[in-house]
């Protein structure tokens, strides 16, 4: 078995120092989709967070202006209550003097003639009092209406949010849920050249250059393809976890010939083989898997030290659930 897997290696090995240049120029092509791909996806995460932070403020300033509204009808419910009574008391106060008035009709003219600009006086009270209650009626009403409306809004834009919030739980959800079927699957190799971590609602699987290859290499050694069969069988089971593959180098130059020229290609033709590895082993969709190099330009560590540079020399497979009901949720508001 290890002959033929040899004569293998040493056949495409072969094959491949006699890839014309145009081979060439088609493996960087596809790098560069790569990278617009990942671009994409990290300015995709960008306006994600973005539109939930502005719908968040948004809510805010919504809800900020309710409280105002509901303040000023309070308040003017308070003063037309107010203006109520001393329209009552103007009214029972008229209706006082024209009583006197009848009574008083054959007194003195003098009296009348005061009882009668009492009375007048009372009247014009009276309309003013009822202007101001015409006038405060119809202002409550015009709050009244805005009120509703806002409300009405405000109804409206928390649901949307409280979708938003149970879209983005059920997402944590499943990153935690995809963790643990990653670290279950993988039982055995974490912490030997392997590392599983969450961030960024993703699931980073790392391995370290040992696990794969031999140095400057791109073809994956036995224990290597067993965890990759590992991961691709779990993989082909959640159909809704997209995968990027990255490959990553030291700064040390890599002045080689023929396919591997520098770093770039090496972490490009590495990340090539482990997509290839999980597709072959696996009924994945290809279209899920995305392979990028990303050659020496993100570090995890130093490249001062042989231990910093051991680390950079990584492979990392990025799971990334599909967030399609949150897309659309953004695309009605």
């Amino acid at each position: 078995m290890k002959t033929k897997l040899f004569i293998s290696a040493f056949a495409i090995s072969l094959f491949i120092a006699c890839v014309p240049a145009k081979k060439y120029e088609a493996v960087k092509s596809k790098k560069e989709i790569c990278e617009e791909q990942l671009a994409g996806i990290k300015d995709e995460n960008r306006k994600l967070t973005e539109d939930f932070t502005e719908l968040k403020e948004w809510f805010d300033d919504l809800d900020r202006k309710y409280q105002r509204i509901v303040e000023d009808t309070v308040m003017m419910g308070r003063g037309y209550r107010l203006l109520k009574r001393n329209y009552d008391k103007i009214n029972e106060s008229y209706e006082l003097l024209l009583e006197k008035n009848k009574q008083l009709l054959q007194g003195s003219q003098a009296e009348t003639e005061a009882l009668f600009k009492n009375l007048q006086l009372s009247q014009s009270q009276l309309q003013l009092q009822t202007d101001s209650l015409i006038r405060a009626k119809r202002i409550l009403d015009e709050k009244q209406q805005k009120l509703d409306k806002l409300e009405s809004e405000l109804m409206a834009r928390s649901k949307k949010v409280d979708e938003l919030e149970a879209i983005l739980s059920k997402k944590d959800s499943a990153v935690n849920a995809l963790k643990q079927k990653v670290q279950n699957a993988l039982l055995g190799f974490e912490n030997n050249g392997l590392t599983i971590e969450q961030k960024n609602g993703k699931v980073y699987v790392s391995l370290d250059e040992s696990l794969l290859f031999k140095s400057g290499s791109y073809q994956v050694d036995a224990k290597g393809q067993t965890v990759l069969n590992k991961l691709g069988k779990l993989l082909e089971k959640n159909e809704d976890v997209n995968v990027l593959v990255e490959g990553h180098t030291d700064n040390v130059p890599l002045n080689g010939s023929g396919t591997l020229k520098d770093n770039w290609d090496l972490s490009v033709m590495r990340a090539t083989s482990v997509v290839k590895i999980i597709t072959g082993s696996s009924k994945m969709n290809p279209d899920r898997l995305t392979a990028a190099g990303r050659g020496d330009l993100v570090p995890i560590a130093s490249n001062d030290t042989a231990e910093g540079r051991k680390k950079n020399r990584r492979t990392e497979i990025i799971l990334t659930p599909k967030l399609d009901e949150l897309f659309e949720i953004l695309e009605t508001n």
